[in-house]
């Protein structure tokens, strides 16, 4: 498994569009976005500036990114060309492949994370109060994310590779803007800011403003991802012994 997961890490830095899209992609909407901003209004009751508050949107919006597209297509097009078989004739439990892809993409994840950061630091002069903030932002950005990474594994096992870039495109962009991650939600009329509150995307974001704002995570948010988790990480262990059997 551990060969798997340096396989994995290597086959993905040397992807170079997967890299740009996980990297800069949401570093440059984070220029977009907050770049004109001013550093020193609040937005509404959060608390927090427009460049704080997209920081941890686009950080996040990055991780998503790097665990979910790139989860979904790769296992998608290994299915088809018969990787994932060859993979079952070694000695590699299921288990293991499943671990390994999640592991993995957590691993790659963490850069995306934070180029956000340093960016947000050196362009906007985003600051915090602790240093411990700062950390903490990156571990809970970085932990949450194995949750996305989860759905990407169930949603490659779900789909064909001819069919798996829409399905993610639609999930990934679904849940990012319905989640707040490209716009606060306090835009949204109150009725789908009631449904965005229930996404997993708007809970993982809440844990880094929770962080931001020198808070404790709401237990509603980390219980809503403990959930979102059993239910992917439950969605790929069955699509992949569903894969197996067909196989």
């Amino acid at each position: 498994m551990n060969t798997l997961i340096k396989l994995e890490i290597a086959r993905t830095l040397r992807n170079k569009k997967f890299m740009f899209f996980s990297l800069l992609y949401p570093a440059g909407l984070y220029l977009m976005i907050a770049g004109g901003a001013s550093s020193t209004e609040i937005i509404g009751d959060t608390g927090l500036t427009l460049p704080l508050l997209m920081m941890v949107s686009m950080a996040s919006f990055g991780a998503i990114t790097a665990v979910l597209v790139g989860n979904s297509e790769r296992i998608a097009k290994e299915r088809e060309k018969g990787w994932v078989r060859q993979l079952r004739l070694t000695s590699l439990p299921g288990r293991g492949y499943v671990t390994a892809k999640v592991a993995s993409a957590a691993v790659v994840s963490l850069p995306s994370i934070l180029v956000v950061f340093v960016i947000a630091a050196a362009v906007k002069g985003v600051r915090m109060d602790a240093a411990w903030q700062w950390f903490a932002l990156v571990g809970a950005i970085w932990a949450g994310s194995i949750v996305f990474a989860a759905l990407g594994v169930a949603v490659g096992y779900l789909a064909t590779g001819d069919a798996v870039r829409p399905i993610t495109m639609i999930i990934y962009f679904g849940l990012s803007m319905l989640g707040g991650l490209w716009m606060p939600t306090t835009t949204f009329p109150t009725w789908l800011q009631k449904v965005a509150e229930w996404t997993p995307t708007y809970a993982y974001a809440g844990l880094g403003r929770s962080i931001e704002q020198a808070h404790a995570p709401e237990l509603k948010q980390v219980a809503l991802l403990v959930v979102y988790l059993a239910v992917f990480a439950g969605m790929a262990a069955w699509l992949y012994r569903k894969d197996t059997r067909k196989g």
